[in-house]
């Protein structure tokens, strides 16, 4: 199996291959860290060179090899697909490398590969070009194809990959699970010649449901790690395949078999994969992960101004709980004026009607009467002559059972021609013009009417499978999310500098996308339990901490302790505060305000750091026992480490080991009390007194 490069080329520390095998013709595609191109073994490996091209059209042969339902992986369209040309290019300050196939009946794809100087990372997708006479479906469209895991090891590898996947669920998110090839059957067979695949994914317009849309390969033993994330709202899947020495990974759009997904792709037209973000660094997990999650900095450092500081939120749902008036608003504000808070946030139920409760009224969104008898003027008003910016909820694609928008069914999604109704919601068609027209009335131009700076946007249910109007039902709802996004790039054009988070129940929608059009979002519906500290530190995994917005409920029954322990969650995000506000005691806010000035304090460092994970594996998220302490760290050396300790054994000591060139001098600390902390020469030694409580410190 003899193959030729077509071409090596360096992304910043990164050298993504291009080889063609001599007996096939197929161009495949691989990464390497730049620095390790003379280690690589692949001179020392058996494998056929898989097409970078990843498609499967309707009519076509399926795979074989037993692959034949498993995946769509090397059908026959994918062989069809033949090498052409690749020129690369600067464009308005990026490298682009533009690779070019054609299948000789008249289909020709594009593989885009961007990259933005100084990054850690590189964008890649795929696009369909119908140049024949007659329509074309498409039934599967890969946005990339990775290769040749790894390249530093002889022959298949035994014993050193490992696959790396994020799981979530709600009130559970970013859970970290880790398995061996071996274990889930990727080993080559005898004969090299059946396959082996591992196709996962999530089904429906809530993108992070069972897992996040991100992989990751390690080599354990070359300690080098490469790993994707799929920026998209929609229906997605990621595979892992094997057939010989060379494992494989790709995926992009969920298929017509995993996703019911077909594509009609008519002459002329011209379709798009979603991007993928891709890289590979010697390291590990955490590594990997910076590297991915970096790519957003440019977005959100393009956003507004105040959110470069990472300013504190106030919001009041952990208050009223559904029900806010200009009364109980106007009295949470006089007792927090000249705390600190930059934004206060108007939640959701400011629309329901009298006896109906928010969470299946949403949709009309006509102001309230009895909550806000003279409209909402007045309360914005208030909110500003407290000094800070004003911000108001939507749940702007569904429609509750409550609602008189319900039973609008002309306009909403329909599936086997009835209204897609779950137990509570029914859904907008996002492409439809009058729907179009409606949320721009709603939604917009509430916005710009009352000034709004600050647009909560949640998303409670999920569309499922899909939905009518297209192909298929999945490409109904590809169509319909698509929709969505532009929406909110609609908003963000016609409300220019207006800050958007992003919730769905929490972090149901925390892929690049969204996360690249926010300036940051929910990371969990986990408001008031001892494991937020837990899922606020896997998040560090998949989204900026500088926008992962974290809650910190207190309740005037809370001890001193129990406030210092949610005020130092919030250290490992955004810092967000709810709850008995009203009702606290001067020793309370005491607490509370020790830790605003903190956080303040470590801003620049939740920004800009790396953060690295110490302690044991927990073992129950809801049921914690041990500690967790996380390092975060500037490449100055400037660092904070937050500690929380849970349930369980309490250790005399816990010893934290720095990272190389972390600070090691002591400027200051939180707790709710004194707590014992010194540096012993790479090592933070922090002794804790109880369980369930939490300790920060910042070095420089």
């Amino acid at each position: 199996m003899k193959k030729q490069i077509i071409s090596n080329i360096r992304l910043g520390d990164m050298t993504v291959v291009f080889e063609q095998s001599e007996d096939t013709g197929k161009v495949g595609f691989y990464v390497m860290p730049a620095a390790w191109e003379e280690r690589s073994r692949v001179t020392e490996k058996y494998y056929r060179v898989n097409n970078m091209i990843q498609l499967k059209i309707v009519g076509d042969i399926y795979p074989g090899s037993y692959g034949n339902g498993q995946t769509m992986h090397n059908s026959g369209s994918t062989d069809l697909m033949i090498y052409q040309s690749q020129n690369v290019e600067e464009v308005d300050g990026h490298t682009e490398i533009h690779t070019f196939f054609k299948d000789d009946r008249g289909y020709n794809v594009e593989n885009i590969i961007t990259y933005y100087p100084g990054e850690e990372s590189f964008e890649m997708k795929n696009c369909f070009t119908n140049e024949s006479g007659e329509d074309v479906t498409l039934e599967m469209f890969s946005s990339f194809e990775m290769g040749n895991l790894s390249p530093f090891l002889p022959g298949d590898g035994v014993g050193s990959l490992l696959v790396h996947r994020i799981l979530s669920k709600w009130s559970h998110e970013g859970r970290l699970v880790t398995e061996r090839i071996e274990d889930l059957q990727l080993e080559p067979s005898w004969s090299t010649w059946s396959v082996a695949v591992e196709r996962f994914g999530q089904r429906g317009s809530m993108p992070v449901m069972k897992y996040f849309p991100f992989a990751a390969v390690e080599d354990e033993t070359s300690h080098v790690t490469w790993g994707v994330q799929l920026a998209h709202e929609a229906s997605w899947q990621l595979e892992i395949y094997r057939q010989d020495d060379g494992l494989h990974l790709s995926g992009g759009l969920a298929d017509r078999e995993f996703g019911d997904w077909m594509k009609t792709v008519k002459p002329g037209e011209r379709f798009e994969t979603p991007t993928a973000i891709l890289s590979v660094c010697e390291g590990g997990i955490d590594d990997i992960c910076h590297r991915l999650v970096s790519a957003g900095n440019k977005y959100v450092n393009a956003g507004p101004e105040s959110e470069q500081d990472l300013p504190v939120i106030f919001n009041e749902y952990c208050t009223t709980w559904g029900n806010p008036s200009h009364e109980n608003i106007c009295h949470i504000l006089e007792n927090i004026k000249d705390k600190g808070f930059d934004y206060f946030v108007i939640d959701c139920g400011w629309f329901k009607e009298d006896g109906v409760p928010w969470d299946i009224s949403m949709g009309d969104y006509n102001i309230s009467k009895t909550l806000f008898p003279e409209g909402l003027e007045k309360t914005v008003e208030a909110i500003r002559q407290k000094g800070m910016k004003p911000g108001i909820w939507f749940e702007i694609d569904n429609v509750g059972r409550a609602a008189k928008a319900y039973e609008l069914t002309d306009h909403l999604l329909k599936r086997d021609g009835y209204p897609l109704t779950t137990h509570n919601r029914r859904f907008w068609d996002m492409n439809d013009p009058w729907v179009k027209e409606y949320l721009h009335e709603k939604v917009i131009k509430m916005l710009q009417q009352y000034g709004f700076e600050y647009m909560k946007m949640d998303y409670n249910d999920t569309i499922g499978l899909g939905c009518d109007g297209a192909e298929t039902l999945g490409e109904g709802l590809r169509r319909n999310q698509e929709a969505s996004v532009n929406f909110v790039r609609q908003v963000k054009e016609e409300v220019p500098g207006i800050i958007l988070e992003n919730c769905a129940s929490g972090g149901h929608r925390l892929e690049p996308l969204m996360m690249g059009l926010c300036s940051m979002a929910s990371f969990s519906d986990a408001h008031e339990t001892e494991e937020i500290p837990i899922i606020a530190a896997n998040l560090h995994r998949v989204i900026l901490p500088r926008q992962s917005q974290i809650w910190a409920v207190i309740r005037k029954s809370d001890s001193l302790k129990r406030i210092g322990y949610s005020i130092a969650n919030t250290f490992l995000g955004r810092m967000c505060l709810s709850g008995d506000v009203t009702d606290l005691s001067a020793e309370q806010w005491d607490v509370i305000d020790r830790g605003m000035a903190f956080y303040r304090e470590i801003a620049p460092i939740i920004r800009d750091g790396k953060s690295y994970r110490r302690g044991p594996k927990i073992l129950s998220d809801r049921h914690p026992e041990g500690y967790q302490a996380m390092v975060r760290m500037k490449k100055d050396g400037e660092a904070m480490i937050v500690i929380h300790c849970f349930d369980g054994e309490l250790p005399g000591e816990i010893r934290v080991e720095l990272p190389e060139g972390c600070a090691v001098h002591i400027q200051s600390v939180y707790s709710y009390d004194v707590p014992e902390m010194y540096v012993e020469g790479n090592t933070l030694v922090y002794k804790p007194t109880e369980n369930r409580n939490a300790a920060a410190v910042h070095l420089i």
